[in-house]
């Protein structure tokens, strides 16, 4: 089972960027597809942005051509680079790991971790 620790929320205003990361111990990282989520007030938590053990990537609509996720194998660290940020994007983002890339995409997961908040304003 892997661990999970989310970092590089803040305070941006629109237009911002912001990289947020996912380090993982506990286990063989490199095996797992990786997914990042946010949940805003009110609203259910929502996937927006998924990468699997091989690089093959999947995004939200809505941050289509403005978020990138990526992996770097050797640091055991999933990122999720965030350009062009509206306040629409305000939200706690988190990430989870499941080796089936099915799962990811459902986001079903029975635990979380805390997450790290997006506040996207002027």
């Amino acid at each position: 089972q892997v661990q999970l620790v989310e970092s590089g929320g803040g305070l941006v205003q629109p237009g911002g960027s912001l990289r947020l990361s996912c380090a993982a111990s506990g286990s063989i990282f490199s095996i797992y597809a990786m997914g990042w989520y946010r949940q805003a007030p009110g609203k259910q938590r929502e996937l927006v942005a998924a990468i699997t053990s091989g690089g093959s990537t999947n995004y939200a609509d809505s941050v289509k051509g403005r978020f990138t996720i990526s992996r770097d194998n050797a640091k055991n660290t999933v990122y999720l680079q965030m350009n062009s940020l509206k306040p629409e994007d305000t939200a706690v983002y988190y990430c989870n790991a499941d080796r089936e890339r099915a799962t990811i995409l459902a986001g079903d997961f029975g635990s979380w971790g805390q997450g790290t908040q997006v506040t996207v304003s002027s």
